[in-house]
């Protein structure tokens, strides 16, 4: 028999805070973490929109030996895998004596190239690039640094899948512990907020250019919506089986039931219909639940035009004429792209905890597709006991999971 995936420990850095109770004042709030940074601009950037965000201060943290190897994205990675192994209750000692894997999701580590590139044009001496250049600048810098530091012995992936990366991550972590190849996964996605990792989505006007209300500018479903904001961090969340969980009394939050997949084969940045709903469909057959049995859906819209219009097509394919509430947490911390996956889990959870549906800010006008959804502007207060969240991804990756509250 399959096991069953928990869900046991969380923690995330975020430009909606840095503690999980910071994080849920914020979505129950609606507060915006979105800002202009004058920097991007002086640097000929369209948009100098972004996520706020400060990379922590690390000495006296960890030895100079391993901040040294750590990228942006990684720092941000750290802060939050500590914070969800301690939630989970799974201390140094413990670790060491077991198989934990680690799956986490990043697709790119610019700053870190960028940076020896420079050194090695101006100083025409690639021994002064330094000794964490290379770990800094690979795309597995993050699960590379990770399990050394934490001393993680299980599997050890970077899944890169775009903007789908860690919800694919969580996704195929809970295989691993359903097929009984793991029994505890680290999951997670971080993301780079530093100004080279998204010149070239402006360079394509990808970004918002209402710069005149940052907290207004990501308008995920709304009609006057014009590109999205880049934002960035890190989210970590623990899983494992059941049968584990029981075994060491760790703190049930919630299972893992549904994940769905699918590719669009079809234009490399230009979302579909078709393969969004093939993954919605796909989570919710694996979850085995009636699809009105979801009350809440965290949807990817990133507030771009043509896939927000294709996510709202997706899911009114997929629910007719049963409406569940929908919100986009993208309006208030812009795209977090490879992070996107796993804070959005973790910011669906913090609702579901704590009884309520964070706002889709800045929704004031539907479209013809929006006006079909139940998109809500404002908090609802309401208990749900199962949520959907979507992922997608340029190269048309499309990833899915249904998370549920825990019952024995």
């Amino acid at each position: 028999m399959e096991r069953r995936v928990v869900i046991t420990g969380m923690g995330i850095y975020s430009c909606l805070g840095k503690t999980l109770e910071e994080v849920r004042d914020s979505l129950y709030n609606g507060k915006s973490g979105i800002i202009f940074d004058p920097a991007r601009k002086e640097m000929g950037f369209r948009s100098a929109l972004t996520g706020n965000l400060q990379v922590p201060e690390l000495k006296g943290v960890l030895p100079r030996n391993q901040r040294v190897f750590l990228a942006e994205e990684a720092k941000y990675a750290y802060m939050a895998t500590a914070d969800a192994l301690k939630s989970a209750g799974l201390d140094p000692d413990f670790i060491e004596k077991q198989e934990i894997g680690l799956l986490y999701g990043n697709d790119s580590s610019a700053d870190a190239v960028v940076k020896s590139v420079d050194i090695m044009r101006q100083k025409k001496d690639t021994t002064l690039v330094g000794s964490g250049a290379i770990f800094q600048s690979m795309n597995s810098t993050v699960t590379m640094n990770l399990s050394c530091i934490f001393k993680l012995r299980g599997i050890n992936l970077t899944v890169s899948g775009a903007c789908a990366s860690s919800s694919h991550a969580i996704g195929l972590g809970s295989l691993l512990i359903k097929w009984g190849l793991q029994d505890i996964v680290v999951c997670g996605g971080a993301q780079e907020v530093n100004p080279f990792a998204v010149g070239s989505f402006d360079g394509i006007s990808a970004f918002s250019t209402r710069e005149d209300e940052p907290t207004k500018a990501s308008r995920p479903f709304d009609r006057d919506r014009d590109g999205l904001v880049p934002g960035g961090g890190a989210a970590t969340i623990i899983i494992e089986s059941l049968e584990s969980a029981i075994k060491r009394g760790a703190p049930i939050l919630a299972e893992v039931t549904g994940y769905g997949f699918s590719s669009n084969g079809d234009h490399i940045s230009v979302p579909n219909v078709d393969g969004p709903s093939r993954s919605l469909r796909m989570a919710i057959r694996e979850a085995g639940i009636d699809l009105r049995e979801i009350g809440y859906v965290n949807a990817h819209a990133t507030s771009t035009h043509v896939g927000d219009q294709n996510e709202a097509k997706a899911l009114h394919n997929v629910f007719g004429d049963y409406k569940p509430k929908i919100t986009s947490t993208k309006s208030m911390t812009g795209h977090e792209m490879w992070m996107a996956g796993a804070s959005e889990i973790i910011y669906s959870m913090l609702m579901m905890q704590n009884n309520f549906i964070a706002p889709n800010i800045n929704f004031e006008n539907a479209d013809e597709d929006s006006a079909k959804l139940n998109i809500t502007p404002i908090r609802v207060d309401k208990k749900f006991d199962t949520f959907l969240s979507n992922s997608f991804g340029f190269g048309g990756t499309n990833s899915t999971l249904i998370v549920k509250k825990f019952i024995k």
